[in-house]
C-alpha cells in the first residue's frame, strides 16, 4: 500500500458545542442537538459518516454507469446506520439503498456497478466494512 497523498481537515470551534470544518476549501457547521448544549445550527458527526459513504458510493456508480452506456433519470442513495445502544455509541452496521431511476435499465449492469464501487473503488466502503457490516439493495423506479 503506498501512500499517495493526505486529506487535510481543519475543525475550528465557534462556540458551545458549534464548530466549522473546512474541507477541500468548504465551510460546513457541525453541531450539537439542543438538550446537549449546541444550537443545532448544523449536522452531527456521525450522521456525516453516512453521508461520506453515501457520496462516495453514489459518485462511482454514475461514474461506472455513463462509462457503460447506462442512463439514468436519477439516483438517490439512502444509508442508514444503526447505532449501539451503550457509550461509546457507534455505527455497528449500515444498509445502503440504492434508488435508479430510468427507462429500460439492465439490472446486471447496474448491480456490476454497484458491486464495483462497493468491492474496488469506494475508499470509505472499503475503511468502513473493516469495523462494520454493510450490506445493500437496489430499486428501480
Amino acid at each position: 500500500m503506498a501512500v499517495k497523498e493526505t486529506e487535510v481537515v481543519s475543525t475550528k470551534w465557534l462556540e458551545n458545542m458549534s464548530f466549522e470544518s473546512e474541507i477541500n476549501g468548504h465551510k460546513i457547521i457541525i453541531d450539537a442537538k439542543e438538550e446537549v448544549g449546541g444550537q443545532d445550527k448544523g449536522p452531527r458527526p456521525k450522521p456525516l459518516m453516512l453521508a461520506a459513504l453515501g457520496g462516495c458510493t453514489a459518485m462511482d456508480v454514475i461514474s461506472i454507469l455513463k462509462k457503460m452506456r447506462v442512463e439514468v433519470k436519477n439516483l438517490n442513495v439512502i444509508v442508514e446506520g444503526e447505532l449501539t445502544e451503550e457509550h461509546p455509541k457507534y455505527f455497528h452496521k449500515m444498509h445502503v439503498i440504492y434508488e435508479v431511476e430510468g427507462d429500460h435499465l439492465p439490472m446486471d449492469k447496474i448491480e456490476k456497478a454497484v458491486s464495483l464501487s462497493e468491492e474496488k473503488y469506494c475508499g470509505v466502503s472499503v475503511v468502513y466494512r473493516k469495523a462494520m457490516e454493510i450490506t445493500s439493495e437496489i430499486r428501480i423506479k
